[in-house]
């Protein structure tokens, strides 16, 4: 997370913990458990918006994706930090097209304005509409490189109900001081568990040494 404050549209992740019930092997603990990692969460809070003035950088504000198209398939983005390629196709900034309600969108030349309702024009002629799509269920989601998602789980996405914004970019919704806070708190519960095991050893090996001296 702290390694992404900075990076456009970023959703931290939470890891969780779940419950692992131990097997019965006295009548003193049959009803202890053991806690390990769960599946990772992802804090879908919006980050804050900023004002680029760039015409192909586009923020969601409020819940969904926007659809890109990759070697892989379709994959879900909230980094609206796009650009024009050779060919006038609308892309991630490292090289997927960006999916238009009516599939992949191409710019003519000239400038770029952006209406209200989501429609791109280039040059005075209409491009596309930005596809942004959401689920119901975000447990499905699976985080992979340059800050896309992929879907896994058994529902089709929907329509989204963001309000797209033109010239912004949404940041990342990492808290720098929480991270540090949190890592620091993990720092000093590991260095206490090493200074336990450490005194633990130090008497066991002072007992062998005892004992052992006396026989």
């Amino acid at each position: 997370n702290l390694a992404n404050v900075n990076t456009s549209g970023y959703k931290s992740e939470r890891v969780t913990t779940i419950a692992a019930e131990r097997p019965d092997f006295s009548q003193a603990l049959q009803s202890a458990v053991d806690v390990t990692s769960g599946p990772a969460r992802f804090d879908m809070r919006n980050g804050s918006l900023t004002t680029t003035g760039r015409d192909l950088d586009f923020a969601l504000e409020g819940t969904g994706f926007f659809e890109v198209e990759t070697p892989q398939g379709i994959r879900y983005t909230r980094n609206g930090q796009f650009e024009r390629r050779a060919d006038g196709t609308l892309v991630t900034s490292d090289g997927c097209p960006v999916r238009g309600a009516n599939g992949v969108i191409k710019l003519a030349k000239g400038d770029v304005t952006f209406d209200e309702d989501g429609t791109i024009r280039a040059g005075g002629t209409v491009a596309g509409k930005l596809n942004v799509v959401d689920f119901a269920d975000y447990t499905g989601l699976r985080r992979e490189e340059h800050g896309r998602f992929a879907y896994v789980g058994s529902q089709a996405a929907q329509p989204g109900g963001s309000a797209v914004r033109n010239r912004t970019l949404e940041g990342s919704n990492v808290s720098a001081v929480d991270g540090m806070v949190q890592l620091t708190d993990v720092k000093r519960a590991f260095e206490g568990l090493q200074r336990g095991l450490t005194v633990l050893f130090n008497d066991v090996d002072g007992r062998a040494i005892t004992e052992l001296g006396r026989r």
